[in-house]
C-alpha cells in the first residue's frame, strides 16, 4: 500500500508549465518509474500521490500537470488539479527550466503562487552541469527565494533538494511499526498485519465515464474528465473510508487494441492499466450503454477474468438508453457476449448524475467477502462426493480427495487417480460454485495426479 499515502503526512506538491521535468523529479524522489515520463508537454494530467521518505522523515508527494490558464477546455480542468492540489499542500516545489530561462508562463504562475501564502520552493530542473547550476540566479526575478539546481534526470543534487525539503517540513520519523492509513479522525484504518484494504479497479475502453464514476465514488474530482477519448494517462489510487472499512479505488487509462496504439504514452498508460487490474481485488468494467457490448469490452472482460478477480459491470450513461427495444436489445447483448462471466453483477447506473451508484456498495462488499473466502476442507469434500456420487466420470476417473489450498481467488486442489477430463472439471467447478454460493467470484481448481 506504499501508494496509498496516509492522511496525516505533510504534502508537497510538485507545480511547473508543461514538460520542465516535474514527473521526472517525481520519480526521482520517490525512487520508481512510478509517473509516465515523455519528453513533449501535456503527457501528466491528473494529481498522482505517493509516499516519499528521506532520512526516516516521510511525507506525501503529488506530481501534477503543466499549469496552463486559460488554455483549451482540458488544459483548464488540468490546471483547475494543480490548484486544488496546490490548497492542500504543506510545501510547493515550483519547477523550472533551467536550461531556457525564466519564461512569461513561469512569471505568470509565481506570481499565482505568491498568491497562494503556501511555502514555495523553486527547483531549477535539468541544472546538468556547472554553467547550468550558476544560471538559476536569473529566477531570483519569480520573487520567491533562492532557487535550488538539480538534475531530476541524472540524480545532481538530488539529495541536497531533499535535505531542503524535509528541513521545510515537520518531522514525520516515527517507529517502523507504526499504524499506517489514518482517517479523517485522526485513528489508524490498519496496521501492517492486517489485511490490506481492498482494491477496486475501474477499467474500461477510452471516453466510457470511468473518471467520472471514479470522482464519484471517492467524493472528489481526483481525476481530469474530459470528452476527448485518453484523458487518463496514469492509474489513479484513493483510499476512501466507506462504512465498509477502507477501499483503494483506482482510475485506470482506457484500453484500446493494441494495434491501435501509436503513441508511447498511450502504450505505458495500458501497461499501468493492465498492472491494476493484476493487483486488483476487484474490477469495475465501465461500459457505454449507448454503444453496447462492443468487442473491446469482451476482450477487456477476459482479461479482467483470466487475472482472477471478480468483476462487477457497470451499464454506464443508461438514462441515455430511453428506448425500451433499445435496453431490452443492450442486455441480450450483455448476456450473450459476456456470458464466460458467470453471474457478474450487473448495475445500470449514470456516473453523472451519481444515479444508481448506491447500489454498488452492498455488491463490492459482498465480492470482496467472496474473494477472501476460506472454506474447511471437510465441507469441500462433501461437496465433491456428493458430485461424483450424482454424475460419476468415465473410465473410473475419480477425485480422491479435495482442498481449499488459496484464497484471493479461492483455489481448490483436487487429488486424482488419473487424469480429469476438461467437461468433468467444468462440472465440479460448477457443483463447488452453486454449493458454496461463490457467485461472481471466479475460483480455481488444481488437478494432482496421484502418484504409484
Amino acid at each position: 500500500m506504499s501508494d496509498v499515502p496516509a492522511d496525516d503526512l505533510p504534502t508537497v506538491v510538485i507545480v511547473g508549465r508543461p514538460n520542465v521535468g516535474k514527473s521526472t523529479l517525481f520519480n526521482r524522489i520517490i525512487g520508481g518509474q512510478v509517473a509516465i515520463v515523455e519528453d513533449r508537454p501535456g503527457v501528466t494530467r491528473d494529481r498522482k500521490e505517493n509516499e516519499a521518505e528521506w532520512l526516516g522523515n516521510r511525507f506525501t508527494l503529488v506530481d501534477t500537470g503543466g499549469w496552463l490558464p486559460g488554455g483549451s477546455s482540458l488544459e483548464a480542468k488540468v490546471s483547475r488539479q494543480v490548484e486544488a492540489a496546490v490548497r492542500h499542500a504543506d510545501l510547493v516545489l515550483f519547477v523550472v527550466d533551467a536550461s531556457t530561462g525564466v519564461t512569461d508562463d513561469d512569471a505568470e504562475i509565481g506570481a499565482w503562487l505568491r498568491k497562494t501564502g503556501r511555502p514555495i520552493l523553486v527547483v531549477t530542473n535539468k541544472a546538468d552541469n556547472d554553467r547550468r547550476e550558476s544560471d538559476r540566479w536569473e529566477f531570483l526575478s519569480l520573487g520567491l527565494g533562492d532557487p535550488l539546481p538539480v538534475s531530476a534526470l541524472h540524480g545532481r543534487r538530488a539529495g541536497d533538494l531533499l535535505d531542503e525539503i524535509v528541513a521545510l517540513l515537520p518531522s514525520t520519523a516515527e517507529p517502523a511499526d507504526a499504524p499506517t492509513g489514518v482517517g479523517s479522525d485522526g485513528e489508524a484504518l490498519w496496521n501492517p498485519t492486517d489485511q490490506p484494504p481492498p482494491r477496486v479497479a475501474i477499467v474500461g475502453r477510452p471516453n466510457v465515464g470511468k473518471s467520472t464514476l471514479f470522482n464519484r465514488l471517492v467524493g472528489e474530482d481526483r481525476s481530469v474528465v474530459h470528452d476527448m477519448p485518453g484523458t487518463t494517462r496514469d492509474a489513479i489510487d484513493t483510499l476512501v473510508d466507506t462504512p465498509d472499512g477502507p477501499i483503494v479505488f483506482v482510475d485506470t487509462a482506457g484500453m484500446r487494441k493494441r494495434g491501435k496504439i501509436d503513441d508511447s504514452a498511450e502504450y505505458y498508460s495500458m501497461v499501468r492499466a493492465l498492472r491494476a487490474i493484476d493487483a486488483a481485488d476487484i474490477a469495475l468494467l465501465v461500459i457505454d450503454a449507448t454503444e453496447g457490448i462492443t468487442g473491446q469490452d469482451q476482450r477487456l472482460a477476459e482479461r479482467v477474468d483470466a487475472s482472477g478477480c471478480p468483476i462487477v459491470v457497470m451499464l454506464n450513461k443508461w438514462e441515455l438508453v430511453d428506448d425500451a427495444e433499445k435496453r431490452l436489445e443492450v442486455q441480450a447483448e450483455l448476456n450473450r457476449k459476456l456470458n464466460f462471466v458467470g453471474d457478474a453483477p450487473v448495475l445500470k447506473i449514470s456516473a453523472l448524475s451519481g444515479k444508481g451508484v448506491h447500489k454498488l456498495r452492498p455488491v463490492l462488499q459482498e465480492a470482496i467477502t467472496q474473494y477472501h473466502r476460506r472454506v474447511p476442507t471437510r465441507d469441500v469434500n462433501k461437496v465433491i462426493a456428493a458430485a461424483q456420487q450424482k454424475q460419476p466420470a468415465a473410465h473410473g476417473v475419480k477425485v480422491l480427495y479435495a482442498m481449499q489450498g488459496a484464497t484471493d481467488p479461492p483455489t481448490f486442489t483436487l487429488f486424482v487417480n488419473r487424469e480429469l477430463p476438461a467437461p468433468y472439471l467444468r462440472y465440479l467447478e460448477r457443483s463447488i460454485r452453486e454449493a458454496f454460493e461463490f457467485g461472481s467470484t471466479p475460483i480455481k481448481l488444481r488437478v494432482r495426479k496421484r502418484t504409484e
